[in-house]
């Protein structure tokens, strides 16, 4: 129960954290930055906390659930992901959908790559 308690509490932080970083970074553009952004930057936090994580055989720890399941799973968005994309295609801006849909993927999996690199520093 006490581990259910930490990944909701972590979820609404990020959640939290993810709706204001969103709504400055979305503000007067047609392309989704904040939602790029807080994706991105949540699959660097994520990288970094599971190298530290599996370095020291703490995946299961309360401490690693908060932040990875709870944090960075409400920090993180794949159905904004999704919704934005789907506007995207609706509006027949194929060359937004294309490009948003391939950083996303490409630059999350670098951001996680990088992350991983970096909890070796730690």
């Amino acid at each position: 129960m006490k581990t259910l308690l930490f990944i909701f509490i972590g979820g609404g932080l990020g959640s939290v954290l993810r709706y204001g970083l969103s709504k400055v970074l979305n503000t007067g553009f047609i392309f989704p930055f904040g939602t790029l952004a807080v994706n991105i930057l949540g699959s660097l936090i994520l990288g970094i906390i599971m190298g530290v994580a599996l370095k020291n055989n703490l995946q299961t720890s309360p401490s690693v659930l908060f932040l990875s399941v709870g944090f960075c799973g409400g920090f993180t968005t794949f159905s904004a992901f999704a919704f934005e994309n789907m506007n995207f295609l609706k509006n027949g801006d194929y060359l937004s959908f294309v490009s948003y849909s391939a950083a996303s993927l490409i630059l999350g999996i670098i951001a996680v790559f990088i992350g991983l690199w970096m909890s070796k520093l730690i």
